[in-house]
């Protein structure tokens, strides 16, 4: 242990500090279970929508591969640069423990077939179904985006979160406890010793002044 002064308004110093540093534990405590229930709910959401676009992305290229083989690369090639478009995205936060959350509002991405830009008359029915499957793998990916920036940030301050909350629990709260229990002995020895003085200088003055 540092050198410590022993003293009454050390003592009153730790104690304020002892305080302090358990109401900063408890919120920092109250902070992570609340980062980790929004963790759990959209980590949950994440996965499952994980596992969503990998099967339409299977299934998309399954058909895309299936378009190629039976009419060649090139209608395929024309049709894909004809569909190319934009998509209205709106990129919004929410707070959670301090924590943003991105959550991504966007427009609609499937098309009709006169929709889609490209001519008709020039393409198959299995064209139109890789342009359908494309754009529902590509509504997944936006929703996917969105939830796994929001579950990596909340990864982090979980982390960050959790060892600021042990260092105060672990290291912070012991060294300040272990410093008011050494002051406080102390001070106990010193008011021990002061009594014991204080006897003694009274009992050598009633020696000296003797019997009435």
């Amino acid at each position: 242990m540092e050198q410590v002064s022993a003293t009454r308004s050390e003592l009153l110093a730790r104690r304020a500090r002892i305080g302090l540093a358990a109401q900063g534990r408890d919120l920092l405590k109250e902070r992570r279970s609340a980062l980790v229930q929004e963790f759990h709910r959209l980590g949950a959401s994440a996965l499952e929508s994980m596992d969503d676009l990998d099967r339409d992305a299977a299934d998309a290229s399954r058909q895309l591969g299936i378009a190629v083989a039976a009419a060649g690369s090139e209608p395929v090639d024309s049709a894909a640069f004809g569909a190319q478009g934009e998509i209205e995205v709106n990129v919004r936060t929410r707070s959670v423990a301090g924590v943003p959350i991105v959550e991504i509002d966007r427009g609609t991405v499937a098309r009709t077939r006169t929709g889609r830009g490209f001519s008709l008359t020039a393409t198959s029915t299995r064209i139109d179904s890789v342009a359908e499957r494309f754009e529902t793998v590509l509504e997944r990916l936006l929703d996917v985006a969105a939830l796994e920036l929001s579950v990596r940030r909340l990864a982090a301050e979980i982390s960050r979160t959790t060892r600021r909350m042990n260092a105060l629990e672990h290291v912070v709260l012991p060294r300040l406890e272990s410093e008011r229990a050494h002051i406080a002995l102390v001070l106990e020895e010193r008011a021990m010793e002061d009594r014991v003085r204080l006897r003694r200088i009274r009992a050598r003055d009633q020696r000296k002044e003797g019997p009435p």
